[in-house]
């Protein structure tokens, strides 16, 4: 062994196999590492008693939202003391040509669970989605990304200006009729 150079203890494993949590220096047997999914219903239900008529479908660790309602789901979800989702990990769209969905995955880290927040546009010709900036600062570019691509216009956005293509382009290339502009 070199000077100066500490072994790395091994890991301990329990019969079926399972490193246990000895094997990870500080962490404790009754707190995991990963990220926990919360339940989609149960929180739809606690999303549904702050806004009603929010809720299009739960299920899993995913809830979707009516557009109109996503920016005061999200709100509640960032400042609701047992749910804190303080972290946006990442904001997507997918076409699925009758619709577009925007998808919000939400990570709490003081409680260490995560969640997925949907919404779908159904309004091609000019899709309209409120900008959640305000509550996550991680959004901005994000927003903007999608903005360039899809052709979202996000309300409500500070500097809702293209991010990857230039001013004129003809088109939003990740939508599934780019062909056709």
């Amino acid at each position: 062994m070199c000077r100066g150079v500490r072994p790395v203890p091994k890991p301990s494993f329990t019969e079926s196999g399972c490193c246990t949590a000895k094997s990870r220096k500080g962490a404790s047997s009754n707190q995991s590492p990963m990220t926990v999914a919360l339940s989609g219903e149960q929180i739809a239900a606690q999303i549904k008693a702050q806004v009603p008529d929010s809720i299009v479908s739960a299920g899993g660790n995913v809830v979707e939202v009516k557009p109109e309602a996503l920016l005061a789901a999200a709100t509640y979800l960032k400042t609701a003391p047992d749910l804190a989702f303080d972290y946006l990990t990442a904001i997507t769209a997918v076409d699925y040509q009758e619709y577009i969905e925007v998808i919000y995955q939400l990570v709490s880290i003081e409680h260490n669970h995560g969640l997925l927040l949907k919404t779908r546009l159904y309004d091609r010709q000019a899709p309209v989605l409120s900008s959640v900036v305000g509550l996550w600062r991680g959004a901005d570019f994000q927003e903007r990304e999608i903005f360039d691509l899809f052709g979202i216009k996000f309300d409500g956005h500070p500097n809702l200006k293209h991010l990857v293509l230039w001013e004129g382009f003809p088109g939003h290339p990740l939508r599934k009729d780019y062909l056709q502009w």
